[in-house]
């Protein structure tokens, strides 16, 4: 009999992230990792080093919404250990398959204060899915294989594996193991023959349908599935911001984006609808306005992954704890086929009175839009989208045709600033078969802006797009709308800050930093825009450059996004400019 080898636990780590099917590592380095680190240049998969924690784990997060894999990322103890709660906080509300590894002090250091310790598990307990304190060397291959397991099964999300020093210095014999069976962690749910048959029902007498799909269409695989029972029964389908791409918004029976800053169609049906069929969302409060008025004449049939979504926010008629696409499997040949030829004759004028449309403010001045517009044209809708957080994010989601799931990824519910250009580095790795344009404000741009090297030093050719209106767009938006103009915090050019700029008096702004500059001195190609003739020209090259670009937007800073129903407001309270 073979005697098995031994190895130390940071061998047995790497091997098992090989095993658990790790292409990419993202990560940055430390003293309680050096042991691991040690091992990487013979791992078989790629290291990318990121600039900064927050950054690494953004970079697996947009590998993972990109590929459907889970993103893996590998920081040291202490502050390399805390950087990253914010990239797992946004990855566990929007249900991103993550496993992050941290380093740790030897087991006998914790709890003395030792140079550079945290209690990870403890801080990353409330934004993570689980976590795990290694004890033992023996038990790393299959903490691994457990950790891969539970971020992929159920809802999506991020795991912790926090490493003692000693325990990567030990040695084992421990191997991954052929399975993983976890006692307490089942998180298989099915739909019952009753609940598929009611389904059927409420689906084939209901005279003004809708369905609202989510990111957890996306998560299951579901998009032909939804797709197949819309035309099935001519049912039209409104998405939530995540699930953007889940149904192609070129159908006719597309409603686009709902809620705060969807289209007037998707809201306007969802008020007006008798059924809604909600697939794979959380029903946030960024779509449901006030909850009391909200979707008030409909049956509601939510279906879920998760139980804890189920009647959390909205009291449903059916709720279904079942991944999306096994019910919509099931139920497909249950429903009959339809027409809601009024139905559909309301919501076409309820399109044709509201359409999603703005107003240049100055012939001289790039409209914000008019810059997702050209990248749309640029890519004719076939790139992988990735968004920052603010008016650009929303922006992105109304005026570029999203078609197909994995295409648009953007932090939803954390809404996170810095994400977009890390995330679109991640996402390049995963797909490098896609153009990848990542588009920022002039705010999140500056939080994460070091992670541009890391796109120049792999020769990623992302186009990265700064929408520049010298102020927190959005910030600056709500403040005019509903804080008197009172722009205190918000203003980003040295000569706007003070706490009352009225922005209609001035159109000349100290526009800083210079991002070309910027850009270039990191080693990327970048331009600057300002005039709007010149615009769609500017994107289409940095598009097609097949190099790391940057192209600086300069726009209207006045420009609002529109429509926008207020946060707790009723549909009837829709705002349009």
């Amino acid at each position: 009999m073979k005697k098995k080898q031994q190895v130390t636990g940071a061998q047995a780590l790497v091997d098992s992230l090989a095993k658990a099917g790790t292409e990419v590592l993202f990560g940055y380095p430390g003293g309680a990792v050096l042991d691991i680190f040690n091992c990487l240049p013979d791992a078989p998969f790629q290291f990318v080093l990121g600039r900064h924690e927050q950054g690494s784990v953004h970079m697996a997060d947009g590998y993972a919404r990109a590929t459907g894999k889970v993103g893996v990322c590998l920081v040291t103890s202490g502050p390399g250990a805390t950087n990253t709660v914010t990239g797992l906080a946004t990855a566990n509300m929007d249900g991103v398959p993550i496993v992050c590894v941290t380093g740790q002090v030897p087991l006998n250091q914790i709890g003395t204060d030792a140079f550079q310790e945290a209690d990870t598990t403890g801080i990353t307990r409330a934004v993570s899915k689980h976590n795990f304190l290694v004890h033992s060397a023996d038990e790393l291959p299959e903490i691994v294989a457990e950790a891969f397991f539970i971020a992929t099964h159920g809802k999506p999300g991020p795991v912790v594996i926090d490493i003692p020093k000693n325990v990567q210095q030990a040695l084992t014999t421990a191997t991954y193991p052929e399975r993983v069976s976890l006692r307490a962690y089942h998180p298989e749910s099915f739909a019952t023959s009753a609940q598929m048959a009611r389904l059927a029902k409420l689906i084939n007498e209901s005279e003004r349908p809708v369905i609202y799909a989510g990111g957890g269409v996306i998560a299951s695989g579901a998009a032909k599935d939804v797709a197949a029972l819309a035309h099935r029964a001519q049912i039209p389908v409104a998405t939530t911001l995540m699930g953007l791409g889940s149904f192609d918004e070129r159908d006719p029976l597309s409603l686009r984006l709902a809620g705060m800053h969807g289209t007037a169609a998707a809201n306007y049906a969802i008020n007006h609808t008798d059924l809604l069929i909600a697939l794979g969302v959380r029903f946030s409060d960024r779509v449901t306005g006030k909850l009391a008025a909200y979707a008030k004449k409909a049956k509601i049939v939510h279906v879920d992954c998760d139980p804890a979504s189920i009647g959390k926010n909205v009291r449903v008629s059916l709720g279904i704890v079942a991944d999306v696409k096994d019910v919509l499997t099931t139920v497909s040949s249950r429903v009959r086929a339809a027409d809601h030829a009024a139905w559909l004759a309301q919501i076409a004028e309820w399109k044709k009175k509201r359409p999603m449309a703005y107003k240049p403010m100055h012939p001289n001045v790039i409209m914000p839009q008019q810059v997702i517009e050209a990248i749309d044209k640029a890519t004719r809708g076939e790139a992988v989208l990735v968004t920052d957080v603010g008016q650009h994010q929303m922006w992105s989601a109304q005026y570029f045709r999203h078609s197909r799931p994995r295409r648009f990824l953007t932090s939803g519910g954390m809404g996170t600033m810095g994400f977009g250009i890390p995330a679109a580095i991640g996402a390049a790795f995963g797909r490098p078969d896609r153009k990848v344009v990542a588009v920022c404000g002039d705010g999140g741009a500056q939080m994460t802006f070091e992670e541009l090297v890391v796109a120049v030093e792999h020769k990623l050719p992302i186009t990265f797009v700064v929408v520049n209106n010298a102020c927190l767009g959005m910030v600056r938006q709500w403040q005019e709308l509903f804080y008197g103009k009172r722009y205190a915090g918000s203003i980003l050019s040295v000569k706007g800050r003070l706490a009352n700029e009225r922005l209609e008096q001035d159109l000349k702004y100290d526009y800083l930093p210079d991002f070309v500059k910027l850009a270039q001195a990191h080693g990327a190609d970048a331009v600057r825009v300002i005039d709007p003739a010149k615009l769609e020209g500017a994107i289409r090259k940095a598009v097609n450059s097949g190099k790391p670009t940057l192209v600086e937007a300069i726009v209207e800073p006045r420009a609002n996004v529109y429509p926008m129903q207020p946060g707790g407001q009723p549909v009837e309270g829709m705002i349009f400019g």
